[in-house]
């Protein structure tokens, strides 16, 4: 898995670094520290912009109980039925797919 440094996210957002550590502050991204330094994983930013439907998915993996790690571990996880994984699956604009696979998880 590739990662940005927030301020790589920041240059590829077009927007201030202080602007990326409120949205890891708000769960519209995830990061993780790795060697010391937070990272966010690349496929989260798509053509300049937060890969559409991720916000709204953190959120759902948010109140099915998942932890930031939890959920990075899934959606980076192969999934059979999807087939592959749940984050290139909403690459791939299969958002709905993931949201409902998501929102099963908490029940």
């Amino acid at each position: 898995m590739d990662w940005l440094t927030l301020p790589d996210v920041a240059d590829a957002l077009s927007v201030p670094v202080t602007r990326v550590r409120q949205m890891v502050r708000d769960r519209t991204l995830l990061a993780k520290r790795l060697d010391g330094v937070l990272k966010v994983p690349a496929l989260f930013v798509q053509d300049g912009a937060v890969l559409k439907g991720l916000p709204g998915l953190l959120t759902v993996l948010s109140d099915a109980g998942y932890s930031d790690d939890e959920a990075l571990d899934w959606l980076f996880r192969e999934d059979p039925s999807l087939p592959g994984t749940p984050i290139s699956a909403m690459v791939e604009n299969r958002g709905k797919e993931v949201r409902r696979r998501a929102q099963a998880l908490g029940f």
